[in-house]
């Protein structure tokens, strides 16, 4: 089956739904698209949640979908990796955990953890916090301490007096843990620079000091809620016990940050762990600490240990590629240049060996709804131009304009967007199969099938979780396709995004690598 070489047509935000209102691609005019999905095999792929490595139901998006296709595997995000992982048991087993607890037992001193407690699922999760919990109980530990950060910002304003009651049952079922302090994320949480706020938040964990003070937590958030001070901005305040502070970060402590997504930890990590911090006066810095990151916040940042460092991705279908000695482009406007490049490498910012870049400059207008088409001729220019040279084995292409449009709402505009892909896709082809190659037609996710509310009439702006199309173009394959019609969304979604690195590999007779956990679609 061996094919000259192989041109990855990616028309992001490209998703499948039934024809109506709304629809942008069933209501486009697609001469290109009709003809091809009626020739040749056509498939739906899942382009969202657990199968791209997102949480269960959650929408796909172009940078999980473009390291699905270019990985050929699921790579799990860190919300569902933990949870995963604590499903299986293997958190349990975490060595970064065990070492902070070997740390306490050694120093005879306390584990402090630490992070924002609710539901949100955008920075951290309720289920690790209480797997935590669970840990150090199954370890035998007795000083625990929760020092929690209230959201109102992921979730509604005034939700913590009921996460911080869940906590509080969870507590005294396991019989390990104390809160400590509470803060609202405005402080602890700080990304922006604002150092005061941090201070105030680290002086309560570490130091015992605030402006406010309470012996009950869920009291003080009932006195802030009549105060009209809600979660995100609730005054950092030490939680009492007899008059003393319940418990303080201490020399030889360890801390645990429960919070996986990175960029809002950073600031007070650095607080707590760097000898040379000046962005505020400590009035001490913290000796002998063991301070573990739930993920890499930061590269090089001095923590103990980092609980779920990132997954290293060795053999990338780029790499792949490479090592077979072959040349390979990879093309793209600039709005999505990182998703053709970083994203679908890996996770690899360098090139690999062979491997062209072309990056084709986005429109400057202020709504591509201006600009429909973006930079999509252009790009279809180019390949075509790569295309007829017979260089590349591979041809990584991303359009992007039909997800950028439909983020704008606009349903003209974005008719109009997939009206111009069409285009772009026939010269593509066209050109591909001269040359004796094979053509992949697919999406990262989808979005402009779904940008009107059906049962409200609302603009959809956003991504959805519908299927994608994958479309099989070559000259052994065609007159198999098994539509009837121009309409995809008759079709069952047969494989998901991962299944087309394999697919490439197998179309080039080369061979897959075991880390590539998708299968071919042939």
């Amino acid at each position: 089956m061996n094919t000259d070489f192989v041109t990855l047509i990616i028309i992001d935000g490209f998703g499948i739904a039934p024809p109506r209102r709304g629809n942008a691609i069933s209501i486009a005019v697609t001469p290109t698209l009709d003809e091809l999905v009626t020739t040749f095999p056509s498939m739906a792929l899942k382009s969202s949640g657990e199968l791209v490595g997102l949480p269960w139901g959650e929408m796909g998006n172009s940078e999980v979908g473009h390291l699905s296709i270019g990985t050929g595997r699921i790579v799990y995000q860190s919300l569902p990796r933990i949870t995963k992982e604590i499903a299986e048991g293997s958190f349990f087993k975490n060595t970064a955990f065990l070492n902070a607890a070997k740390h306490v037992k050694n120093n005879n001193s306390a584990l402090h953890i630490m992070g924002l407690v609710s539901d949100g699922g955008v920075h951290s999760s309720e289920e690790h916090l209480y797997a935590l919990l669970e840990f150090c109980k199954d370890n035998g530990l007795d000083k625990v301490y929760i020092h929690a950060f209230l959201d109102g910002r992921d979730t509604a304003k005034n939700t913590a007096e009921e996460f911080i009651l869940q906590l509080q049952r969870r507590i005294n079922d396991l019989g390990v843990g104390k809160i400590a302090s509470l803060a609202g994320r405005y402080y602890g949480m700080d990304r922006d620079n604002r150092w005061d706020r941090i201070e105030k938040s680290y002086n309560v964990i570490v130091e015992g000091v605030s402006e406010q003070t309470a012996e009950d937590p869920i009291k003080m958030i009932q006195k802030s809620y009549e105060n009209n001070v809600f979660d995100e901005e609730f005054i950092p305040t030490v939680i009492t016990e007899n008059g003393k502070p319940v418990a303080t970060v201490q020399d030889n402590d360890a801390v645990i940050f429960f919070n996986f997504r990175p960029d809002r930890t950073r600031q007070i990590t650095k607080a707590f762990i760097l000898p040379g911090f000046e962005k505020f006066q400590r009035k001490r810095s913290l000796q002998n600490l063991f301070f573990v990151s739930m993920t890499e916040f930061e590269k090089d940042l001095p923590v103990s240990e980092i609980a779920f460092p990132p997954i290293e991705i060795d053999t990338p279908l780029s790499k792949v590629i490479a090592d077979n000695n072959f040349k390979q482009l990879h093309i793209a406007e600039t709005e999505k240049y990182p998703h053709v490049t970083f994203f679908f490498n890996g996770g690899k910012e360098a090139a690999f060996e062979g491997e062209d870049r072309v990056l084709i400059p986005s429109p400057h207008v202020s709504s591509y709804d201006q600009k429909p088409a973006m930079s999509t001729r252009e790009i279809k220019e180019r390949v075509v131009q790569e295309i007829l040279k017979k260089k590349y084995k591979l041809i990584v292409i991303n359009l992007a304009n039909v997800d950028m449009v439909g983020h704008t709402g606009n349903l003209k505009a974005a008719v109009k967007a997939v009206e111009v892909v069409d285009e772009a896709v026939k010269e593509i082809v066209e050109a591909t199969l001269d040359m004796e190659g094979a053509a992949i037609i697919t999406a990262d996710h989808g979005n402009a099938e779904e940008m009107m509310n059906a049962q409200t009439g609302d603009i959809v702006k956003e991504h959805s979780s519908n299927p994608v199309p994958f479309v099989l173009i070559g000259k052994q394959w065609e007159g198999q396709s098994t539509l009837p019609t121009r309409d995809l969304s008759s079709l069952q979604s047969v494989g998901m995004l991962a299944d087309v690195a394999p697919t490439i590999l197998q179309i080039l007779g080369l061979d897959r690598p075991a880390e590539m956990t998708g299968r071919s679609l042939i």
